[in-house]
């Protein structure tokens, strides 16, 4: 009797087994049908797929959310509830032929009209508005009468020579009557380009004495870096570098493209006040590389007490209209047909005499965003016409066509020009070396300055009509 009881509550125990199993199935399987309704009706449907593609083609700051949007908005863009909009794509998934509608997709689809019926709907899209200049010159306009700033970092003595003492350990004496070096080099430069710098004074903006005993000295002029964050602490380094070389010259204005015309008066009004009895001063960029011998052969016989003013120079160039173009000037900021003749920044030369007339007459010229132009006007108003030579490359070099099979980085190729810019660190540091080797032989010649330099062709003016000068490629790579 006690074995009978046993065996049916066994059979009983396994059935309610199986039946308990069967119920847990079931329950999984309405909860997999629940959930999938959520997620279809939450928007996985078409309606709503056809809306993230549509907001896919937006601008990407759109899909940050409006407190990410709003952080990010600046003056130079449009915003993002202003870009066009387009229609939305009827698209189907990837690797999915179209299939007959069920009723369970009717009946989808009929909820999401219901819910397009209930939503608020959408403004008529404003017309695209034209893109946006890389620059805010409203605001450039509103500040452009802010003309005089601090002087962070000096070098009142820079222009002061004390005698042979001083030149003994570089190469040779100078006149005791000599208070002020015959020729400054003033180069361009940011914060972060020590490195530009660096090769600068070990190649061609070495201080000392050159030929004829003349005397060089060499000077950077910076600004305050705007994004102060990619070089912390720039301050102690420009200290630290100008206790080290005592060629910094920082000036307290943001170090940008549009305030290089700032740099340009600050350092003409440096030049009056420190270094007045300069005799000639070479102005540049860091990324070129300069003959100083051919330019010293240049200015023997030139006089310091007149008028010079010689690079590459452009005439009858035309503002650029392109919005696109990192030089582009609106006709409310110039609204002139041609710009007046101006070098190119890569280099150019002037005596001290112009130096000095350029920086009173640039405090009467307006403030104009792009320095080259700019001193440009300053010239046309004391008179000047700038000179052209054929040595200054500020566009490059192109492959000479009589001699097809000459690399373009043959340092015979470079030596008889004075200024070639947008060459790289490792490029100056090579052609420097290349043409300064005693084993170097270009047409029989034996050293860099054993011949006289000489020009076949007349100075002449080229007439540019449109150039986008940011566009063109300078340097012809081997």
């Amino acid at each position: 009797m006690m074995l009978r009881k046993m065996v049916t509550l066994r059979r009983l125990l396994h059935v309610k087994g199986d039946v308990m199993c069967t119920m847990l199935l079931l329950f999984l399987f309405c909860l997999l049908l629940y959930a999938r309704q959520v997620i279809i009706s939450s928007g996985w449907d078409r309606s709503v797929w056809k809306l993230e593609i549509h907001g896919s083609t937006s601008s990407s700051r759109t899909l940050l959310g409006a407190s990410g949007a709003k952080s990010q908005e600046s003056p130079e863009f449009p915003s993002s509830s202003s870009m066009p909009k387009l229609p939305p794509c009827k698209a189907q998934p990837k690797g999915k032929p179209p299939q007959p509608k069920s009723k369970t997709q009717v009946k989808y689809k009929g909820k999401s009209k219901l819910r397009r019926k209930n939503a608020t709907p959408t403004k008529t899209p404003p017309k695209p508005l034209p893109t946006l200049p890389p620059f805010d010159f409203e605001t450039y306009l509103k500040e452009k009468d802010k003309r005089d700033f601090n002087l962070l970092i000096d070098q009142p003595e820079k222009c002061h020579i004390r005698g042979a003492k001083e030149e003994e350990g570089r190469g040779g004496a100078s006149d005791e009557g000599d208070t002020a070096p015959y020729m400054l080099i003033a180069v361009k430069s940011v914060a972060a380009d020590f490195d530009k710098r660096q090769v600068v004074r070990r190649t061609w903006g070495r201080e000392g004495l050159f030929q004829n005993g003349v005397s060089i000295r060499t000077v950077f002029l910076l600004g305050v870096p705007k994004n102060r964050t990619i070089l912390p602490l720039w301050d102690h380094l420009l200290t630290y570098e100008s206790q080290t070389f005592r060629d910094i010259l920082l000036w307290d204005f943001d170090d940008t493209f549009f305030n290089l015309t700032l740099k340009e008066t600050h350092f003409l009004k440096w030049i009056n006040s420190s270094c007045p009895q300069v005799k000639f001063i070479f102005k540049g960029d860091a990324d070129v590389y300069v003959n100083i011998e051919n330019i010293l052969e240049m200015l023997q016989g030139q006089k310091h007490d007149e008028d010079l003013f010689v690079g590459d120079i452009i005439v009858n160039a035309k503002p650029i209209r392109r919005r696109s173009s990192k030089y582009y000037v609106p006709e409310f900021v110039y609204g002139g047909g041609l710009y007046p003749s101006y070098a190119g920044g890569g280099g150019f030369v002037m005596s001290g005499l112009t130096a000095r007339k350029l920086s009173s007459s640039c405090q009467k010229v307006e403030l104009f965003p792009i320095d080259d132009v700019f001193l440009g006007m300053c010239l046309q108003l004391i008179g000047v016409k700038p000179s052209r030579h054929q040595g200054f490359r500020t566009f490059g070099i192109p492959r000479p066509s009589a001699a097809p099979h000459l690399q373009t980085f043959d340092p015979c190729f470079y030596r008889e020009l004075m200024v070639v810019h947008s060459l790289s660190v490792p490029q100056i540091w090579l052609m420097w070396n290349l043409l300064h080797d005693p084993k170097l032989s270009c047409h029989n010649r034996t050293s860099p300055t054993s011949w006289p330099f000489k020009w076949k062709e007349k100075i002449k003016e080229t007439e540019v009509q449109e150039m986008d000068y940011g566009g063109k490629q300078v340097f012809v790579t081997h």
